[in-house]
């Protein structure tokens, strides 16, 4: 199946359709279950409920929502979670539905359900996804589904996606073979081998190929450019390697690009309207956020002064890098010991680190420690989805390690980001490589849809926990 490209973000065309029939099913849900809460007597579920239909709304944009930010729809977790991870996912996201849903309901009575209709509601619709994931993972699992990919190469770039290719099923698509080139040095397995003893046109027809990826070492020499664009012409489409992996993985692989992709592709716009768009959209969301948070903040500010007996301050402030690599000022509730780099020397905060505090390791585990860096995002410092931002020593450093490193310092830093939702903690430089590539996905494709995103998904890595030090 194809993958669309929305708002420049891709997403495969199987998980819209898993959401689309998801969102009905649990439209549907909600009437089927009221109507049996009443036995089918539509008069009496008038004049208790009136109209169904915008509550239904209500109600199935808040379960989906609630299956968004638990990865429901994330691509990668099916490659690494089984069948009895991903049913789990879908029981806890129901329950995560049922706070706003109750909120929801405390602040407007007129979308009030009954306990009974409610418990109904959510039943019929739990055994409805549950039965359309089921389905869908025997579905996607047919190769009949999947996109038939052949690889032009066989050499060092092409190792790329061998390595890659345990997780491609799920991602839809299917490797059918590695061609030989010449004065490449293959290093793919001979099994895996398409000789070239006939026109790749020929191949492509025989294999039922729907995508040539070019992976070839060395393309000055030996490119069959006249038979590729044979296979263009008939329909199948032709990628490079750098695309084909920021399609499938989300991020962009660093070690296989070249200074001219960066200005040639699509990508890296971004102008006054956008800036100002996001400025409105950090603002609003910090304004709504911050009358929720303040009772915690100030919870946890009691329990840091209480551990540390009154002694030193709550909050921790630090330099960070910012816009255009400009310097500011990081706000953070404290997590470590006073005195944790009291030699003057600059660590990365390692896992277990023995410098984290007792009430730090319980408010870093749930990334509480950051919220007061939504008053950062209030003076402009910050954008609530960006790259994270980093310490000068630390940014001096990868900036000499990694070329393309400053090129994240081009949009405001952010609170959350699609490397800190897409990757584990960073304690390295490997780590800061790797966060990297996803860093340069978000500044290459960013749009409000994928800010949208991401803020959904830092719910899943709030509530698991997942990678925090």
């Amino acid at each position: 199946m194809p993958v669309f490209r929305i708002f420049r973000h891709y997403i495969p065309a199987s998980f819209i359709i898993l959401g689309i029939i998801e969102a009905l099913i649990c439209f549907l849900g909600f009437y089927a279950g009221v109507y049996l809460r009443f036995l089918g007597d539509s008069a009496v579920v008038a004049s208790h409920f009136g109209t169904l239909w915008p509550k239904a709304l209500v109600y199935t944009a808040i379960i989906v929502f609630a299956m968004i930010s638990l990865g429901l729809y994330d691509r990668t977790a099916w490659s690494l979670e089984g069948r009895s991870a991903m049913l789990l996912r879908v029981f806890a996201s129901f329950l995560v539905a049922i706070f706003p849903l109750s909120f929801l309901f405390y602040l407007m009575p007129t979308i009030h359900l009954w306990r009974g209709a409610t418990l109904l509601v959510l039943c019929m619709s739990l055994i409805g996804v549950i039965m359309t994931r089921l389905l869908f993972i025997n579905v996607v699992d047919r190769k009949v589904f999947r996109r038939r990919a052949l690889v032009l190469g066989a050499g060092k770039r092409a190792c790329h996606i061998r390595t890659l290719e345990d997780q491609l099923p799920v991602l839809g698509v299917e490797v059918v073979g590695y061609t030989h080139m010449d004065r490449d040095h293959d290093v793919i397995d001979d099994g895996r081998l398409v000789r070239l003893d006939r026109s790749i046109s020929e191949i492509v027809t025989e294999r039922k190929v729907d995508e040539i990826i070019l992976a070839v070492d060395d393309r000055r020499k030996g490119m069959p450019v006249g038979e590729i664009l044979d296979c263009k012409m008939d329909g199948v489409d032709v990628l490079d390697m750098l695309t084909f992996f920021e399609r499938e993985t989300g991020r962009i692989k660093l070690d296989l690009m070249n200074p001219s992709w960066l200005f040639l592709s699509d990508g890296f716009r971004f102008n006054a309207v956008r800036e100002t768009l996001k400025r409105i959209f950090d603002i609003v969301v910090s304004l709504l956020l911050l009358p929720v948070f303040l009772p915690l903040m100030f919870v946890v500010a009691i329990a840091i002064w209480i551990e540390s007996g009154g002694k030193g301050s709550v909050f921790y402030t630090q330099p960070r890098v910012g816009l255009n690599n400009n310097e500011f000022t990081i706000y953070k509730f404290r997590s470590m010991r006073p005195d944790a780099e009291k030699d003057g020397v600059a660590r990365w905060a390692q896992a277990g680190d023995n410098r984290v505090t007792r009430v730090g390791a319980f408010i870093r585990k749930g990334r509480l420690d950051e919220l007061p860096q939504i008053f950062n995002i209030l003076k402009g410092d910050m954008s609530f989805v960006g790259p994270r931002p980093e310490r000068p020593v630390f940014v001096e450093q990868l900036q000499q390690q990694y070329p393309y490193y400053r090129e994240r310092h081009r949009m405001r830093p952010g609170l959350t980001g699609w490397a800190q939702i897409s990757y584990q903690y960073g304690d390295s430089a490997e780590d800061a490589f790797r966060k990297l590539e996803y860093d340069l996905y978000y500044v290459k494709n960013y749009s409000i849809f994928l800010d949208l995103l991401i803020i959904l998904h830092t719910i899943q890595v709030v509530l698991t926990g997942k990678g925090a030090h």
